[in-house]
């Protein structure tokens, strides 16, 4: 019999602030499961430090194999230390801090590193010096969706993120305080749980610039409701001033919806190109609202553009890959140590 222990978050069945991190978390359990392996999932709080990681990592059997998101093993370098002699220990990393003292340590003892973008393996390498053989890298799946033809002036938007300063909801209120004069709405959805203080702040200035009745924000979505946001969307716009790969780059492609995005991080990976090299998608710096605008004015006022865009971004669908290969290339990492393992022993 297989057997992983995945350790993830609590907040991977909080319903309201669902993320990148807690659907890949959980598609690859699922994934797993569904590929023969059994999955014993631990939820830890992501707040209480490297104390509450021992309690669920000290009773586990030695040799066990145990898979620890990321985002738990921050600041808990001793923890993870004392326990991979015995424990054979991948970190799933979705997005590095370093450099940084403490993730060196977490990195240095894991028996692998999964990242979820050669954006991220890269940077981890460059960063500590890691050999490579011990970085994988398992992209984000995505589930087939029903392609969707758009609207001809291609004015209803949509932004999907948490809402915080990182997702860059308050940069894409300043570009579309620009574009009043065009007919458009735009939708942001994603929780406000996370960042209170900075998503009460970015929504009452989209109202003192007059944006109130244009701009919707339905707060956290997942499955059906979400899939109908981008079923009705035809252009996603991601104003991040981070993103290790962009998970709702391809779910947005999934439905043939293109994109504008910042090009930061793996943006670019998640964003991709079509079988012939075109790029799906428009890619504009982080530091200056007035090149979002500008990026969105094309879309909005140009026909040629939303048609070239469109058909990129069907044809870049085509190519995506499913969870179901995330989850073999996590498994072929976790086999791989269970025979380094057989022959060691």
């Amino acid at each position: 019999m297989t057997v992983v222990h995945l350790v993830v978050p609590d907040t991977l069945v909080d319903p309201r602030r669902p993320s990148g991190g807690s659907v890949y978390d959980r598609r690859v359990a699922d994934a797993l499961r569904a590929g023969g392996w059994t999955v014993h999932e631990h939820a830890v709080r992501g707040d209480v430090g490297r104390d509450s990681l021992t309690e669920v990592l000290a009773p586990l059997v030695r040799g066990s194999l145990v898979v620890v998101d990321g985002l738990l093993t921050r600041g808990a370098g001793v923890a993870i230390e004392a326990h991979a002699g015995r424990l054979h220990l991948v970190v799933l990393l979705h997005e590095p801090v370093g450099p940084d003292p403490d993730e060196r340590t977490v990195l240095e003892a894991a028996a692998a590193v999964v990242t979820t973008s050669r954006w991220t393996a890269d940077r981890v390498a460059s960063s500590y010096g890691l050999d490579r053989r011990r970085l994988h890298v398992a992209r984000p799946g995505v589930d087939e969706s029903p392609a969707h033809e758009g609207t001809e002036a291609g004015r209803h938007l949509l932004c999907v993120g948490v809402v915080s300063p990182a997702k860059g909801q308050s940069r894409l209120v300043e570009a579309l305080a620009s574009l009043t004069d065009l007919t458009w709405d735009c939708r942001v959805v994603g929780s406000r749980y996370v960042e209170p203080s900075y998503a009460r702040a970015t929504m009452l200035h989209a109202r003192r610039v007059g944006l109130g009745d244009r701009l919707t924000w339905t707060g956290p979505l997942v499955g059906d409701r979400l899939d109908a946001e981008y079923a009705a969307a035809d252009l996603l716009v991601l104003p991040s001033l981070a993103e290790t790969y962009g998970m709702v780059v391809t779910e947005a492609l999934a439905h043939a919806v293109p994109v504008v995005a910042s090009a930061v991080g793996g943006v670019a990976e998640a964003l991709g190109r079509t079988p012939d090299g075109a790029v799906p998608g428009l890619l504009v710096g982080t530091a200056d609202p007035a090149a979002l605008a500008q990026a969105l004015r094309r879309w909005l006022t140009d026909p040629g553009v939303r048609t070239v865009l469109r058909r990129r971004a069907r044809e870049r669908r085509t190519t995506l890959s499913g969870w179901d290969t995330t989850a073999e290339t996590v498994a072929g990492v976790l086999d791989g140590i269970r025979h380094h393992r057989a022959v060691a022993t």
